[in-house]
């Protein structure tokens, strides 16, 4: 992957948004990107339907509330932006959340947050945002942990490798950390994990990157944790995976590696469907 030149950073008004916005800003810097600060979040008509019953007082009050919203939005992003001439301010999407996924087409990389349920601001996004919007777009997504600070990520990298699509896109999305990385190490799986490894570092050396491997042995049944486990072993900062999942009778289903991953991260991810 060529290195983002334009970046998509959702916003919302939880506690971790600022944090979010300072991440988005140390990348515009590093790779002279652009960032679009997307606001991105249900509205309270949406949240409460039931409220419309109450006629025009509760509608002039829902939309109250949504412009409060978006005014705490707006400061969190000014304040974290920090002047930043890189980073821009969009209006908020006409279809709301369903809408970014769409958006996220025309930026190389989206930068998401983990869904922290016991924030108050988690009911503004519907409870499968992050899922969906990693398997309806096509861009790779670097995703924060709800917990933590982060400075410059990607100076150690863990790459979960397997021969699948989503992997590969995961690693090509990955080589402008990777390349930029004083650490690169990669693990993989199953019974075909070292001749795997091999043919990655081959590629990895083609691409000017050396990498660590480790061998996992046989298919791990808690791989998820075992990869987090591995993250803070080897002191990496960002962790690198594909993501796999399927939408199934208007749920998104996703595979149990992903789905651990994203419940308990302990560092920055960076996926790719």
């Amino acid at each position: 992957m060529q290195t983002p030149k334009s970046i998509l950073l959702h916003l919302d008004s939880s506690a971790r948004t600022a944090e979010r916005v300072k991440a988005a800003r140390r990348l515009a810097d590093d790779f002279e990107a652009e960032v679009i600060g997307q606001p991105c979040l249900l509205t309270a008509l949406v949240r409460y339907p039931f409220a419309m019953e109450g006629a025009a007082a509760a509608m002039a009050l829902m939309q109250e509330q949504d412009k409060d919203a978006l005014a705490r939005i707006h400061s969190s992003f000014l304040q974290a932006a920090g002047g930043s001439t890189r980073l821009q301010w969009a209006e908020p999407l006409a279809q709301g959340p369903w809408g970014f996924a769409r958006r996220s087409l025309y930026a190389d990389l989206m930068v998401l947050g983990q869904r922290n349920a016991a924030d108050p601001a988690a009911v503004e996004l519907p409870s499968d945002f992050l899922p969906s919007v990693l398997i309806e777009s096509a861009r790779p997504a670097l995703i924060l942990p709800y917990a933590g600070t982060f400075g410059s990520i990607g100076q150690s990298v863990l790459v979960a490798w397997k021969e699948t699509r989503e992997a590969a896109r995961a690693v090509s999305a990955a080589l402008p950390w990777l390349q930029r990385a004083n650490e690169v190490h990669v693990v993989s799986y199953g019974e075909d994990a070292g001749m795997s490894l091999d043919s990655l570092q081959r590629y990895l050396k083609a691409q000017g990157v050396s990498a660590t491997s480790h061998n996992g042995g046989p298919e791990q049944g808690d791989a998820g944790n075992h990869l987090l486990s591995m993250a803070t072993d080897v002191g990496a900062d960002l962790l690198v995976m594909g993501c796999y999942g399927h939408g199934r009778a208007r749920e998104w289903v996703m595979g149990g590696v992903t789905r651990t991953v994203l419940g308990s991260m302990t560092l920055p991810v960076l996926m790719s469907h």
